[in-house]
């Protein structure tokens, strides 16, 4: 089920990688942090305790998928994982490549800048969206058949 005015019922929230019936893998437009990742539930669910077992532990599924395929791809430092929705109440997972010359490492991205600076040389946006999206396929294909999330 979908919410007319959830900006993530709505659009696909980013260049999507990689979609099951569950979910969805998008690379976010965060010019500052490349390889910026959200893993997306397809239905308006709001909590991760308002889907089933099964669905809990297949999206985490896809959020560690997404985690391998940052460190295969971009070796960062620190991969950083949160499920805030307090802006938009979408379940959603952000799954962030943190390095030590990135725009606030080692504060959260959301934070103030660092004294470390500002990354100078980020990968090219499309070479990028094509390696992430073949390390994902490679640990998440053939996708899971799943049921929609339930509450």
């Amino acid at each position: 089920m979908n919410t007319p005015d959830c900006p993530l019922c709505l659009a696909n929230g980013g260049d999507v990688l990689w979609r099951d019936a569950l979910c969805r893998v998008v690379l976010a437009d965060e010019p500052d942090y490349p390889g910026f990742l959200r893993v997306m539930l397809n239905a308006h669910v709001k909590e991760m305790t308002d889907l089933l077992p099964a669905d809990q532990a297949a999206l985490m599924h896809v959020v560690f998928a997404a985690e391998a395929a940052l460190r295969e791809v971009m070796q960062p430092d620190k991969i950083n994982l949160a499920s805030l929705g307090n802006v938009v109440p979408h379940l959603h997972w952000h799954v962030i490549p943190r390095f030590a010359d990135d725009p606030h490492f080692p504060n959260p991205v959301w934070g103030q800048t660092s004294a470390h600076g500002k990354r100078h040389a980020a990968p090219r946006a499309e070479a990028l969206r094509a390696q992430l999206a073949q390390a994902l396929n490679r640990r998440l294909a053939p996708a899971p058949e799943t049921e929609s999330p339930s509450r």
